[in-house]
């Protein structure tokens, strides 16, 4: 077992390296080969000691009783990893200088992979939040609400979500098998999927019965704003008399770009407030500008984060009808952080409020007007089904408005 001296020469060591980030600079009076140092320095140490002592004492442990030699910088990334899981907060994280690469490339649009987006569920299993649209596994028939228990017959759990959803990336071409539990399914099913490189179309627009349009909204990327501005542009040139927006399965992404599009339809209006633990409160507001025509916008249990806050502040305001059913229920906000080695941190900061203070976190948004639906009715595709009760409910409202 390691020395209790030598546990405070690593003590000082590690004070001395951290003081310029942490405590400042500390004098240190050289006499007759000694260091003296003042009783708050010494009290500064000994609280670093009884903090961080065992830390040191168990990782030299390890190094030098391991049965095979370990890695040191594996040791260390597992610690930044635990730091985090000690805050029981999922969506809070220690990236490697790979999953942030990864991070990044995917909040522009385009990635290598089979296309799901997931998050840790609360029963230990990593949940679908939703299939992208037009990608290998909403092609395959993976579902919003499917919990993902195994990949290439390896078990993953939600503590283990960043190692499982690098594994389901891969080179295009490759093969990779999900098995996921279903909800009124007795048995575990799996999904042979083909990878692919994935570049999310985040807009589709059509003009249905009647002169009303539909833009379907599958994520909210760098682009997407842009692309809902030209799509609802030329939708209006058509002469469209109202206007669907399909947010169903839409799991967010960027939320500036949810803003964005909530400036375009709601008026002077405050889209969603932040608060963080201090109460510091953050009010993002619409500006004046507002769509001529009556809109509906259709959600489920698949809409989460960004979409979530572009339907919060369409209810609040009353400038749209909601219809569907309940949200995911994500309302809470991470930022990303690169750190110098390469290495990124992913950490919950605050969370967002309904513009009528409404908690969005961990209990979603219920619609103006809740239409259930048979999943299996949309499995191919939202667009072209015609029994769609969500759909025909919200041509229904639209009908009635104009």
């Amino acid at each position: 077992m390691i020395s209790k001296k030598k546990v405070v020469l690593i003590v000082i060591v590690f004070m001395l390296i951290s003081s310029v980030a942490t405590i400042g600079f500390i004098s240190h009076i050289p006499l007759n080969g000694r260091v003296f140092i003042s009783a708050d320095e010494y009290k500064a140490y000994r609280n670093i000691l009884s903090e961080y002592g065992k830390l040191f004492e168990l990782r030299q442990y390890i190094e030098e009783n391991y049965y095979i030699p370990v890695d040191s910088d594996d040791l260390m990334t597992g610690i930044y990893k635990g730091l985090f899981d000690g805050i029981g907060d999922p969506y809070s994280t220690y990236l490697t200088k790979e999953e942030y690469e990864e991070l990044m490339i995917a909040t522009q649009g385009e990635y290598q992979g089979i296309g799901v987006t997931v998050a840790p569920g609360k029963d230990g299993f990593i949940l679908v939040i939703a299939p992208i649209d037009d990608t290998p596994a909403q092609r395959a028939g993976i579902k919003s609400g499917d919990k993902i228990v195994k990949i290439d017959g390896k078990e993953y759990t939600a503590d283990q979500m960043d190692e499982a959803v690098s594994k389901m990336r891969g080179k295009p071409g490759t093969k990779v098998t999900i098995t996921v539990l279903r909800q009124g399914e007795e048995e575990l099913l799996e999904f042979e999927i083909i990878r692919a490189k994935v570049k999310m179309k985040t807009i589709k627009s059509d003009i249905l019965e009647d002169h009303i349009g539909y833009i379907r909204i599958a994520s909210f990327e760098s682009k997407t704003h842009n692309e809902f501005k030209n799509s609802l542009r030329d939708l209006q040139l058509e002469g469209i008399k109202g206007l669907i927006i399909d947010l169903r399965d839409n799991p967010g992404g960027l939320v500036d770009e949810s803003l964005k599009i909530a400036d375009e339809l709601m008026g002077k209006n405050v889209i969603v407030y932040t608060e963080d633990r201090q109460g510091n409160r953050e009010y993002h507001e619409s500006g004046s500008s507002k769509i001529d025509i009556p809109f509906v916008v259709l959600v489920n249990g698949g809409s989460a984060s960004a979409s979530e806050i572009l339907t919060a502040g369409v209810k609040d305001s009353g400038a749209g009808t909601i219809i569907g059913t309940k949200t995911f229920g994500k309302g809470i906000i991470q930022r990303i952080l690169p750190l110098k080695n390469g290495d990124g941190i992913e950490l919950t900061i605050a969370q967002y409020f309904s513009p009528e203070g409404n908690t969005i976190h961990d209990k979603g948004i219920e619609p103006n007007v809740i239409v259930e639906i048979d999943e299996a009715l949309y499995e191919e595709g939202i667009l072209a089904q015609e029994n769609d009760p969500q759909l025909i409910k919200a041509l229904e409202v639209l009908k009635g408005e104009v």
